[in-house]
């Protein structure tokens, strides 16, 4: 079997360091440690490409990787001229990492989502002059002067959006992001309760939300051909299926929900899922039998978990040869349209 292609895997320009320090995530991914420091070694494994990551990929047996701007990036910008100047200051360098090694790595596109214009208007360029394979965006918009705006994606203000989506062919990644501080505050869910906060609980919990919203939008409906991906095993979702579309399907709200289908229909036609960061073969195996086995695509979830920790996980995996190379490899080359052989 060919090498893993892996498609949730960050980076972050140093634009994107200057811009926003990770200092203000520090005491969030590390209770109790000193905020003044940053995360200068993180910092440093979300900088490389070409050095430790290519070496890790050799080792382990990783052929590729879909490179994106780590989050919340342009999504935690509550400028719109700033947020639009980062996602395309971060587009031009990622392309030209890209560039120096095409055959290892691919990019999807960081995206201002402050209105559909400037969205749609980067996806096109990033796609059609950078070469990019899609989109990635983190969660919702930051918007206003306190930076306490949160904008969804499922609103009629995005129908520009969603069309051009639909027109250029590209899927669009939705990804996590961290509470913003006026969640945090005494008093609110994850201000007395910062332990729930990151990936183990507050991220899945948080975007599963918006992913739900997507859904019954009625924006599959409007723009069938349109591809969304989730990682981490779909953000919990396939394990709610059943029910989320039962209640969905339900005659007293089938008169008045906005789409024409439920919640299985759309994770059987417009959205996949992936692995990264969650390394449960039992879950894997649920959601390809929950959802279909072309929709189910392999993610390490770099630097946040290491490519070691990822290929070992999936060397265990005892999927038919077949399923596996899908997961792998075959699946990605076909949704992302990727120049790999299968």
């Amino acid at each position: 079997m060919k090498g893993t292609i892996a498609i949730e895997e960050a980076i972050i320009d140093q634009a994107g360091v200057e811009a926003h320090t990770f200092a203000q995530f520090q005491s969030l991914m590390r209770p109790g440690s000193d905020e003044s420091t940053g995360l200068s070694a993180h910092e440093k494994r979300l900088l490389d490409i070409h050095d430790e990551r290519l070496k890790a990929m050799d080792e382990h047996g990783v052929e590729y990787m879909l490179l994106s701007l780590t989050s919340p990036g342009a999504q935690g910008e509550a400028d719109p001229g700033k947020a639009k100047d980062m996602a395309r200051v971060a587009n031009d360098y990622l392309a030209g990492e890209v560039a120096k090694n095409p055959k290892r790595f691919g990019a999807l596109a960081a995206l201002s989502m402050h209105n559909a214009e400037d969205a749609s208007d980067e996806l096109r360029r990033a796609v059609k002059e950078l070469g990019m394979f899609g989109g990635l965006v983190n969660d919702f918009q930051s918007k206003g002067v306190e930076a306490d705006e949160k904008v969804y994606f499922d609103t009629p203000e995005y129908e520009l959006f969603w069309e051009t989506v639909q027109e250029l062919d590209v899927p669009i990644y939705f990804h996590p992001r961290y509470a913003i501080p006026q969640d945090l505050r005494s008093g609110t869910k994850y201000g007395d309760r910062k332990h729930l906060l990151g990936a183990g609980v507050q991220f899945h919990l948080d975007l599963s939300w918006h992913l739900y919203a997507i859904c019954s939008s009625g924006i599959f409906d409007r723009y069938p051909k349109v591809q969304i991906v989730a990682g981490h095993l779909g953000e919990g979702i396939p394990f709610n299926l059943w029910r989320a579309s039962h209640w969905i399907n339900h005659p007293f709200k089938r008169g008045s929900r906005p789409m024409k289908n439920d919640y299985s229909y759309y994770f059987t036609h417009n959205v996949s899922i992936t692995t990264s960061g969650n390394y449960n073969t039992r879950g894997l195996k649920f959601c390809i039998e929950e959802i279909g086995l072309d929709r189910c695509l392999y993610a390490i979830d770099t630097p946040y978990e290491t490519v070691e920790e990822g290929q070992n996980w999936w060397k265990t995996v005892d999927l038919p040869e077949d399923q596996k190379e899908a997961v792998a490899r075959g699946n990605a080359i076909r949704l992302f349209k990727l120049p790999l052989e299968q």
